[in-house]
């Protein structure tokens, strides 16, 4: 009966239930719920709502029909969280090997044809070397740290690169007995038998195995523990969920953790033709491999049409080991809003250019805002063509490396925002900063309006070398372009900056070469002095001929951008643009900018107030920002029309009198700056 509904040409919607405690599998109907969520995904259709029963559900849950604009397909957990969808396995039969270390076989037909204790995490952008797995082993919802041995498992000694040193004498080791993985663990005098001890298994939890199954709403399940491998853009990219190249997701009121690699995946389909194909071929070089992967995505439905526009929204994504959310072209037109994000990459077991809270490619026209990212090793990455993208109204914070830890060598850089290989326009508005890099700005046009910065910017004007980088018709995908980063092109009206952290230089290995870098530490716009005004800029041209001579003016063409700064306001030693007009340089007074929880919300504690006197400055307007240099593109809303910054870091109104800085008014700024997920689903 419930089968041949769906065969019927006019159906109604259908309410499909779920619930793994049923006494045994049924149709689908309220009296008689599917056991498994997959069932439900093979016969859900446009317009159906799952509703699924709390439960442990240990399957992946693989959707087969798309929804349409007008009729989703939705899976809703009918109690917030209670739903949890898990790539792991329980394990229950550990026997005492070697001191505090156990050990258990497990037959590897579980695994079908995908072994994550065989597989190893790399591939192209992968620095720290072929050494871990894909697989994990968790105690109590806590990841093991995978040893290189047996010995070193059994020895458990402490991990000097993990931001958690206390949790890293927790090991595993595996190694393969004929049909069996074999998996030793020092639980450090835990009997695992008496404790909840999972393996992963599976190695995505929610995902469509198909390109183009859009239109789908995933609410409030905790989605945990998968075995996903390493997504650099070039490759298939895997999170424990995601669209897989499709249209109009929205993953909203989840947790998602414990991922070995990605958490939520908005990335690239896989195309075998170039899929890491440096790590295995080597005769071309990984950036080459991405602007073929930009190319051949206009062949693979790259188009707003039928990829991105997805919403990521209140959502709680914490401890995986290469990001929270992660992207390539598949993420483009999308907002990601009011999710808490942090303690990613913590483990610093894995390094390499592909790790942050948030680490997407072409992130055109898609907003950051309202998030809370911390404790990550980078809060947000912006890589290639960050063109028309919009980071406003975040909180950052304690995105650095604990002083106690260790660099990994291969591990990445920190710091809140990364900006790199892009054309902008990149639009950073109304944020907090607070750790000790506030921006690395290895790209062009960028603006900075509204924010209090904690932090230094740093490899300005360096960290991108000849990459030919393309840029795209505005507010579309199609490529426009390609062109070099000249550098510049940058904007920073209206934000305050303070030295809260030293200013000596900080030493960094390199992460795919031997050898250190220093990088800045200096807070404030003096990192753009050697970058000339517009006025300057403009007589290299000879605007005044209508006759200009192309060889003179070839090396104008690889000049400096310029920039435009204006309106700031600096403490504690930070340092202002050498041509910067109506500033304000406090060198009298000590300014503290701390950050404390109340009611397990963030709130601000800082005295600048009491010293910004009467400065103020003008409203700034998509008109004052103007347009990126190479798209020609303003900095605007993704639908075209102008933006005014008119609201604050809590969307009040600013009236006419305009303080620098994300807070209409001094008072907003001993609110509380982040609720919890709770309060939000509430």
């Amino acid at each position: 009966m419930y089968q041949k509904l769906y065969r019927r040409r006019n159906r109604i919607h259908m309410k499909i239930y779920v619930d793994a405690k049923a006494s045994r599998q049924g149709n689908g109907s309220k009296e008689m719920p599917f056991k498994h969520i997959n069932d439900a995904a093979q016969v859900a259709v446009a317009g159906d709502e799952v509703l699924v029963a709390p439960g442990t559900y240990r399957e992946y849950v693989n959707p087969q029909n798309a929804g349409t604009e007008e009729a989703r397909i939705t899976y809703r957990s009918t109690e917030p969280l209670g739903a949890v969808i898990t790539g792991a396995e329980e394990v229950k039969d550990w026997k005492l090997y070697e001191g505090t270390t156990w050990v258990t076989r497990i037959n590897n037909s579980i695994f079908g044809n995908y072994n994550p204790y065989t597989t190893y995490v790399y591939g192209d952008w992968y620095f720290a070397g072929r050494s871990k797995h894909t697989g994990a082993v968790y105690l109590n919802d806590k990841m093991l740290y995978e040893a290189e041995s047996l010995e070193a498992c059994i020895e458990g000694k402490v991990y000097e690169c993990s931001w958690e040193p206390e949790a890293s004498v927790y090991k595993w080791y595996a190694q393969q007995d004929g049909d069996e993985t074999v998996i030793y663990a020092n639980f450090q005098g835990k009997n695992p038998n008496e404790e909840n001890v999972e393996i992963n298994v599976r190695r995505e939890c929610f995902m469509p195995s198909e390109t183009g199954i859009g239109y789908i709403t995933v609410s409030g399940f905790n989605i945990n523990k998968a075995a996903t491998t390493w997504a650099p853009p070039a490759a298939y990219q895997d999170g424990m969920i995601g669209p897989h190249w499709s249209k109009g997701w929205i993953i909203e009121d989840c947790e998602i953790s414990n991922s070995k690699c990605a958490g939520i995946s908005l990335g690239k389909y896989l195309d075998p033709d170039n899929d890491h194909y440096f790590t295995y071929k080597h005769v071309k070089s990984p950036t080459q491999m991405e602007r073929d992967a930009v190319c051949r995505g206009q062949y693979h439905g790259w188009l707003k049409e039928k990829v991105g526009s997805h919403i990521v929204r209140r959502c709680n994504i914490h401890n995986c080991e290469q990001g929270g959310i992660i992207g390539r072209m598949g993420g483009v037109f999308s907002i990601i809003e009011d999710n808490h994000i942090h303690h990613i990459n913590n483990m610093m077991e894995l390094g390499g250019a592909e790790i942050a809270g948030i680490k997407m490619h072409a992130a055109i026209d898609v907003i950051y805002r309202r998030n809370h990212i911390h404790h990550c090793t980078m809060g947000i990455w912006c890589d290639w063509e960050a063109q028309g993208t919009r980071i406003t109204q975040n909180l950052f914070h304690d995105n650095q490396k604990p002083e106690f830890a260790k660099q990994l060598k291969g591990g990445m850089m920190r710091q809140d925002i990364f900006v790199e290989v892009g054309h902008g326009p990149t639009l950073i508005d109304n944020n907090i900063l607070l750790s000790d890099a506030c921006l690395r700005m290895a790209t062009e046009g960028v603006a900075m309006v509204h924010n209090l910065i904690c932090g230094a910017l740093t490899c300005v004007g360096g960290g991108t070398g000849p990459r030919y980088t393309p840029y795209h018709i505005p507010h579309r995908t199609e490529v426009m372009g390609f062109m070099t980063i000249l550098h510049g092109d940058d904007r920073f009206y209206n934000n305050i900056f303070v030295q809260k952290w030293p200013s000596k230089p900080f030493t960094t290995l390199r992460d795919s070469s031997e050898g250190t870098d220093e990088e800045n530490r200096e807070v404030g716009t003096h990192v753009m002095d050697e970058y000339p005004t517009y006025d300057e800029w403009i007589k290299m041209f000879d605007m005044d001929t209508d006759t200009p001579d192309m060889i003179k003016l070839e090396p104008a063409h690889g000049e400096k951008l310029p920039v435009w700064v204006k309106g700031n306001v600096y403490f504690n030693g930070a340092k202002a643009y050498k041509n910067e007009t109506n500033n304000l340089v406090d060198t009298e007074h000590s300014v503290t900018v701390d950050l404390n929880m109340e009611d397990g919300c963030p709130v601000l504690s800082t005295n600048l107030y009491e010293f910004l006197g009467d400065f103020a400055d003008s409203m700034v307007n998509s008109d004052i920002l103007g347009y990126a240099f190479e798209p020609e593109e303003r900095f605007e809303n993704p639908d075209g029309t102008d933006i005014i910054f008119d609201s604050d870091y809590f969307g009040n109104h600013r009236g006419i009198r305009v303080l620098p800085g994300p807070f209409a008014n001094a008072e907003d700024a001993g609110k509380k700056l982040f609720s919890d997920l709770r309060a939000l689903q509430e």
